[in-house]
């Protein structure tokens, strides 16, 4: 894949061996894909997309399918890194400055990140192993497809009702340990917790 062979020229050749043994130290990033030769979409890391059926020339958001593409064990490290913050004894403003629930999943982030490229798919300047990519097939009546980075804790099928759920996300639950758990919070000053992409289509 072009996108993994672009990191790749970053590194040194010096740098190959210890990188082929240390994945947490390589430059790595998820992508999405739609093939319009194959009415494929391809899900390399953690990101989400929506397919909506078009009817009568409108999409029916109604009957859109979400689909995303989660690393192992994010859920599982989200939900400890909530348990530890609902356990302590510290006012929950002090996460938002030291998140200290983060720093303890930390060690296991870094250990699972051993697998990638193994188990699970993503971008890092080494080979992508294809089985591990999921990839979703279309059918031939038309559709809208919206696909976007897991920035976005709840996915909608426009740019402007999926920023206003991130904004609500960011007013009710800035820690991210409620009904939608992450990593992660929102770092102060900011008006998002992680890296956002979006983009809308039809085929």
């Amino acid at each position: 894949m072009g996108a993994t062979k672009a990191i790749a020229r970053h590194y040194r050749k010096s740098q190959l061996q210890r990188l082929a043994s240390r994945p947490e130290e390589r430059l790595t990033a998820s992508c999405i894909v739609f093939s319009r030769v194959r009415r494929e979409i391809w899900m390399v890391g953690d990101c989400q997309c929506l397919v909506i059926p078009i009817r009568n020339g409108d999409a029916d958001a109604a009957s859109a399918q979400f689909y995303d593409n989660p690393k192992p064990y994010e859920q599982e490290l989200a939900e400890q890194r909530a348990a530890i913050i609902n356990a302590s004894s510290e006012p929950k403003e002090h996460f938002l400055d030291n998140d200290t629930a983060r720093a303890a999943i930390i060690p296991r982030m870094l250990q699972t990140m051993q697998y990638q490229n193994k188990t699970y798919a993503v971008v890092d300047g080494f080979a992508i192993p294809e089985s591990k990519v999921r990839v979703l097939t279309l059918d031939f009546q038309p559709w809208e497809i919206v696909m976007a980075s897991d920035g976005y804790p709840f996915l909608e099928p426009t740019l402007v009702a999926s920023e206003a759920r991130l904004e609500q996300q960011h007013a009710i639950d800035p820690l991210n340990i409620g009904e939608f758990k992450a990593t992660k919070a929102f770092a102060k000053a900011n008006n998002s917790f992680d890296d956002r992409s979006y983009i809308r289509f039809r085929v």
